[in-house]
């Protein structure tokens, strides 16, 4: 992700910024936010590195709808969560009784923040990636042909599934 892709979502409407004070992305982060003064609207934060320009994080906050995304740089995601243990800081809460849906995909963040920030209705699933190697794809999409789904339809409800067994055991 770059700075510039942030700054076009908000149309380089920036409303304050500061050094970011935490030591988990060192010295030289800094942040910026873009919010619309409405409390019923949407701001966004981006925080990235002054002298490398290495984005560190980056959240949209919908508050019509109630809802948090965040993407965290996954070299640093750990470094950030452990600091806010030792502060003692709950990292997943955005706002109030609001969770962060921590994203994985950098194109989930930018699609959810663009329709956020235009005020239209957007897809609130989380895209995951996953790793498949050709011949998985290949016997994934005989399967989809012969239930008469998309594949991305399958792989959606395979997934559901896992999740659920993983649920039924915990």
């Amino acid at each position: 992700m770059w700075l510039k892709d942030w700054m076009e979502i908000v149309e380089y409407r920036i409303t304050e910024g500061s050094d970011y004070c935490w030591e988990c992305y060192g010295p030289d982060a800094y942040m910026l936010d873009s919010w619309n003064s409405d409390h019923d609207g949407h701001s966004f934060s981006i925080i990235f590195d002054t002298k490398t320009q290495v984005i560190y994080e980056v959240q949209a906050h919908d508050y019509k709808n109630q809802r948090a995304y965040r993407w965290i740089n996954p070299d640093l995601k750990k470094k950030l969560f452990k600091e806010s243990k030792r502060k003692n800081v709950d990292k997943k809460q955005a706002w109030d009784d609001v969770n962060y849906v921590d994203l994985e995909v950098e194109d989930d963040w930018l699609e959810k923040a663009a329709s956020i920030y235009m005020d239209i209705d957007y897809d609130t699933r989380v895209k995951v990636p996953i790793d498949l190697s050709d011949e998985e794809v290949y016997q994934m999409m005989k399967m989809a042909h012969d239930k008469d789904v998309t594949l991305n339809q399958l792989v959606e409800s395979l997934l559901k599934e896992y999740i659920d067994k993983v649920k039924q055991n915990d």
